[in-house]
């Protein structure tokens, strides 16, 4: 005898032959159930007595939901009707389709019922209020499932197309925010195959019955097939339901086979035989499942599970079965790093208020000295039993101020990947190529394309050690995977040049360290661990350097060259987040160029990526869509993070119709590379996206509006012929205005690509190369000072203060763009501005004008 099979139980009265409904109410104290006959009963769970009957109702009744005090109850002539639980009896119509309902759900609170049928619209409607009604019309075809998620923020809807339409509740007029295609069948209007998305109780994700027989599940955040139940029913599957806490599934299909499923493991626990099951549904707190059958029959199974698996019910709220688990892949950055195998929480030391402070006058210190007070004389200056200004003792106020606040620490990433997203995820995006790995459940496919083909093979390997990071340059491909019980973490690097036979490498850590970061360079691997510690390796795999740095938990790491640049959590501010740190040094050289500096963020923001660039500058881009370099960072104690872009100021979103997020991949030739996402997205997913890149520019000023055109009467020639003086000298000021800021925009940009040059000049063995770039860097600079004069001279002699400032900003030592800039003032008739501009250049002549200026 298979030993997941159950004794069958016998039905209870209920209905006559057709569809039959069944729902729990919220407490589990009633069994309503509703059929084709015009009857609905109410079971006392329980009880073997007669049911509760309501005969006011409609007939061929083929929906049902239940709240904590109401139910409704839809019928085939597309009635909704709402009933009181605790009197048994008939309410109030919610709603009335002029076609046949086919589903409806109410929403957590009971307030809102939602109305699915053969009709093109879904209907939200207020239970309260019936005249209040939100209408869904986003989708194309007629649906025959809806549902609530357990939040009551999302409605899902299964059309009879094949697909699940997501909409939002959240603002007065309902959005669809998603089309998950490619889960369920598409079916016809009559068919009693389930395709009702049910969502698991913990509101991350639901489960829906797919073409072949088996059951998905589909993540809410990036709406991707997650874990599947698969090879349990040999045929078309008709109801479906999670448990209360999310542990078990239950199933039933058209072979007469009633299963039920282990989440975690996706593994059949328990199988009954019942035909023509419709609808079952789980008690909310007992071991009961009952369930209808479409011959009117009414099954109240308790004792549903015995007792090896009726264990599972009285755990607390399991998580959705996915694939990757966000939850459970929670940054090790978030605590201290363990010790011995253990986790180590951060221990809070009672403290004492400062002399003077608010809480002294207030309540006194704690400690002895409370009781300076003696009531010796009887007299009563203390009231007996309690200290003064401490009622309550320990667990009163004074001792809640006192609680420790956990310190918010910045998540561990690595620079260039994307979280799991269904079973696929990247694990390096850069100028060279991609690394993408696809979960196949007992191993990974690695996939490793290059941009240019002339210069490497595409290649791609089975990968069992589930690599969850990793690096690629032009010299070789990194790879890393996490610890895994009794297995350590393990780097893998693979070059794509060799003279020796044996050219790849593999390393382990030492057991129970997991790789939180790591980062490739032309020289070194380096890498960021849980136990704080960086660990630096040559290319073929000899260890370099291991230390640990300040900052801690580490957060991420990149490297150029020689140059490794490493950020960890340091001190907690006042509001208990962590600040940013950053440290740059010279591994070759072992010279500390930037130690332990204050990482620039706005209050509230995250870095979401850290780089160097093309020419070796290090480059960082935030949560509010800025990339910033670093200035003078070859030189302790001077570096300063420079604005280069702020994505909110492209002039593509001026309009404010269009909304963008960029997904930072790397700062080469002067432009930031990145990969736009819509509808939301933070992260890349497959099809791989195209490359896009965007001129730096420095947030000077809001992105300009853009011009809205007049609209003209053609029939009145008189008024355009009006207008169109005044508006050809307003496109002549806004074409001033621009030329003006692009002007601007240059001389900010070079000047800040003259200070790196000048950085990376004094700071390395330069060649003649880098020095006449400089040069010729600095005269594009004094050009563009000559433009933004001529402008200030064509304004008028107001704007004399102005250009002289500007004459002063210049940089050449030759004292041709003085010249330059003083016949300029002499072609605009500004006669003062010219002596000044000379007199400004002999001071420059004679090498005073760095103290004068």
């Amino acid at each position: 005898m298979d030993p997941t099979a159950a004794l069958r139980v016998q039905p209870r009265a209920g209905h006559t032959s057709g569809t039959t409904r069944c729902a729990y109410t919220a407490d589990g104290s009633r069994l309503v159930t509703a059929g084709s006959n015009n009857l609905i009963r109410m079971y006392k769970t329980g009880s073997d007595g007669e049911p509760t009957n309501i005969d006011d109702c409609q007939e061929n009744n083929v929906a049902l939901a239940a709240a904590s005090s109401t139910f409704v109850v839809a019928a085939e002539d597309g009635t909704v009707s709402l009933y009181s639980i605790a009197d048994a009896s008939f309410d109030k119509f919610v709603t009335r389709s002029t076609l046949p309902v086919k589903d409806v759900a109410m929403s957590p609170d009971g307030k809102y019922v939602a109305v699915a049928g053969d009709e093109l619209s879904v209907k939200v409607v207020d239970t309260e209020d019936i005249t209040q009604v939100r209408y869904l019309r986003e989708h194309a075809r007629a649906t025959r499932g809806v549902s609530f998620d357990p939040a009551g923020r999302l409605l899902t809807l299964s059309g009879t197309d094949g697909i699940i339409y997501v909409y939002s509740l959240t603002s007065e007029s309902p959005e669809l925010i998603r089309k998950v295609d490619g889960v369920i069948a598409a079916i016809d209007g009559d068919s009693d195959v389930s395709t009702k998305a049910v969502w698991h109780p913990d509101g991350r994700a639901f489960a829906a019955v797919t073409a072949t027989k088996d059951i998905q599940v589909v993540s809410k955040n990036d709406w991707e097939k997650q874990r599947v139940f698969a090879n349990g029913h040999l045929s078309d599957i008709t109801a479906l339901a999670w448990s209360p806490n999310g542990a078990l599934l239950a199933s039933a299909s058209k072979d007469g086979k009633l299963l039920v499923w282990e989440t975690r493991t996706q593994s059949v626990v328990a199988r009954y035989d019942y035909s023509n099951v419709v609808d079952l549904v789980w008690h909310p707190t007992r071991n009961i499942v009952s369930f209808t059958t479409t011959d009117g029959e009414v099954f109240i199974h308790t004792d549903f599970l015995n007792d090896q698996f009726a264990s599972l019910l009285r755990l607390p709220k399991q998580p959705a079965p996915f694939i990757h688990d966000p939850l459970a892949e929670t940054s090790a950055s978030r605590r201290p790093a363990p010790v011995n195998g253990k986790r180590q929480e951060i221990p809070s030391r009672p403290r004492r208020e400062s002399l003077g402070s608010l809480d002294s006058f207030l309540g006194g210190v704690d400690g002895e000295d409370d009781d300076f007070v003696v009531d010796d004389d009887g007299a009563g200056y203390t009231t007996a039993g309690l200290k003064r200004g401490h009622e309550g003792g320990e667990n009163g106020e004074h001792a809640r101020k006192r609680q420790h606040i956990e310190p918010i620490y910045h998540e561990a990433f690595q620079p260039g990947s994307t979280p799991w997203r269904g079973n696929r995820k990247y694990l390096c995006l850069n100028l060279i190529g991609f690394v993408w790995t696809i979960d196949q459940d007992s191993h990974h496919t690695v996939t490793v394309e290059f941009y240019d083909h002339d210069f490497q093979r595409d290649f791609h390997f089975t990968d069992t050690f589930l690599y969850d990071k990793a690096c690629l340059n032009e010299h070789g491909t990194l790879f890393s995977c996490p610890p895994k019980g009794d297995k350590p973490a393990t780097i893998f690097y693979r070059p794509h040049e060799t003279w020796t036979q044996r050219s790849d490498w593999r390393t382990e850590l030492p057991v129970g360290e997991a790789i939180t970061a790591m980062s490739l360079s032309e020289s070194f691997i380096t890498v960021t661990t849980n136990a704080s510690y960086v660990r630096v390796f040559t290319l073929f795999g000899m260890p370099y350097r291991v230390y640990r740095p300040k900052s801690s938990p580490m957060v991420t790491c990149a490297s150029y060259r020689d140059y490794v640049l490493t950020m960890g959590n340091g001190p907690v501010g006042p509001d208990g987040s962590a600040r940013l740190l950053y440290t740059i040094e010279n591994v070759k050289r072992d010279e500390i160029c930037q130690n332990e500096d204050t990482v620039a963020l706005p209050e509230g923001a995250t870095v979401k990526s850290v780089f160097f660039s093309d020419s070796g500058d290090p480059c960082i881009y935030d949560s509010t869509g800025t990339l910033l370099t670093l200035l003078h960072w070859r030189t302790p104690s001077r570096a300063c993070w420079v604005p280069l872009l702020d994505t909110k100021l492209l002039s593509r979103l001026a309009s404010g119709r269009k909304s963008e997020n960029y997904y930072p991949v790397a700062v080469a030739d002067n432009k930031f590379h990145c990969i736009i996402l819509k509808g939301g997205d933070q992260y890349p997913y497959f099809p791989r996206p195209l490359l896009s890149e965007f001129d730096f520019s420095i947030p000077i000023a809001s992105a300009p509006k853009p011009k809205e055109k007049k609209r003209r009467n053609p029939d009145d020639e008189d008024a355009e012929m009006e207008d169109s003086p005044s508006d050809e000298d307003g496109d002549e000021d806004d074409s001033a205005s621009a030329e003006l800021r692009k002007l601007e925009q240059a001389y900010m940009l070079k000047g800040v690509q003259a200070a790196q040059l000048r950085d990376l000049i004094d700071g390395t063995s330069s060649t003649h190369t880098q020095r006449s770039a400089l040069s010729r860097l600095e005269l594009e600079i004094d050009k563009t000072l000559l433009q933004l004069l001529a402008g200030e001279c064509r304004e008028g002699e107001e704007r004399g203060m102005r250009a002289l400032e500007m004459v002063q900003l210049m940089r050449d030592r030759t004292g041709r763009m003085f010249e330059a800039a003083g016949k300029v003032a002499d072609r605009y008739g500004r006669t003062i501005l010219g002596d000044k501009i000379r007199q400004v250049a002999e001071r420059k002549a004679e090498g005073r004008d760095e103290d004068d200026f």
